[in-house]
């Protein structure tokens, strides 16, 4: 294995890859995809299991330690279980995390524990039924209760919520939330819609800053020290000491001077940022017989130009990409 670093030209050690096995998705979440969307890669061009380990252990050899399986739902991606195997198996590869939105995790979870996935993270935005279903486009929220139901069983611990907040669509159901996560031992995360592609961009924006300080106040959580931690989370923790609440604020506190992480599409397409249109189309060089040496010079110049940051404030209709198509 290479001892080679992955350090941009801001001095950030990049060291946390996200790949988008599918950007195929069951929901049609009003802040991520348009109802009736038709727009997805073709399958032809998604890269195959095999095409996304090898990729994925050339970065792993230059000094990623952390995977994030994304999508799209990456549930919808058929034989992940092998690929999940595969990456966890890598040497040097310290921890293995999916995101999913649990409509299909009830009948997944033990298999994924089993491969290799140690943590989840999970999307909810609400508990009411009304209010998923107008948010997702779907009556699926029995699924996904049930698929974290299934996931604690399997013996993933800490889940982690994200609730993508939106002023007068959920915001009211943030306390009935914390509520939920803390009674079950979850995570929340309450996350700042971000203006990514036209649905990103038409989204009720909520500044979380203020609203994460009044319920970690409400709760009494206590705020975890922030030395040392390159998340982009800003977290409380409950009486017990535990890990319970967290805000994201991509938009009114960004966090792009810590970022460690950059995005694989499921073509292939490394994305550098994603508040940026910045890209290295990795699968076209695979398939056109890019050696491995030629790969990770590639990946290395590419994490050489990572922009500084996103421009949300300042250009919030410059990324035109849905958020499927860069990977959660």
């Amino acid at each position: 294995m290479s001892t080679a670093r992955l350090i941009d030209g801001f001095g950030r050690s990049i060291d946390y890859l996200r790949v988008s096995v599918t950007d195929r998705c069951d929901l049609r979440c009003s802040y991520c995809l348009p109802e009736g969307f038709k727009g997805f890669e073709e399958p032809a061009h998604w890269l195959s299991h095999a095409e996304m380990a090898r990729l994925v252990r050339l970065f792993v050899d230059l000094g990623v330690a952390k995977v994030r399986l994304t999508g799209g739902e990456p549930l919808l991606r058929r034989g992940l279980v092998s690929l999940v195997s595969a990456i966890a198996a890598m040497p040097g590869l310290r921890d293995l995390s999916l995101s999913t939105n649990a409509t299909q995790l009830a009948r997944h979870a033990d298999a994924l524990k089993k491969a290799g996935v140690a943590r989840l993270n999970v999307s909810l935005d609400t508990l009411s039924k009304a209010c998923f279903a107008s948010i997702t486009g779907r009556d699926k929220l029995d699924h996904v209760l049930a698929g974290l139901s299934a996931a604690r069983a399997a013996g993933f611990a800490p889940i982690k919520l994200n609730m993508v907040v939106q002023a007068g669509v959920n915001d009211r159901d943030v306390d009935t939330m914390v509520h939920y996560a803390l009674e079950n031992g979850f995570v929340l995360r309450l996350i700042e819609t971000m203006p990514i592609g036209a649905t990103g961009q038409a989204a009720a924006y909520l500044d979380l800053s203020a609203l994460g300080e009044r319920v970690a106040a409400e709760f009494g959580l206590s705020a975890e020290s922030n030395s040392g931690n390159r998340a982009p989370a800003r977290y409380w923790r409950n009486a017990d000491g535990q890990l319970s609440f967290g805000v994201i604020t991509p938009v009114s506190q960004h966090f792009c001077a810590a970022c460690n992480r950059v995005r694989l599409g499921v073509d292939g397409t490394l994305y550098l940022c994603l508040g940026q249109n910045d890209k290295l189309e990795l699968g076209r060089m695979l398939r056109a017989g890019a050696s491995d040496a030629t790969l990770s010079a590639a990946i290395m110049d590419a994490i050489a130009r990572k922009p500084e940051r996103h421009h949300f404030n300042e250009a919030p209709d410059q990324v035109v990409r849905f958020m499927s198509q860069t990977g959660g």
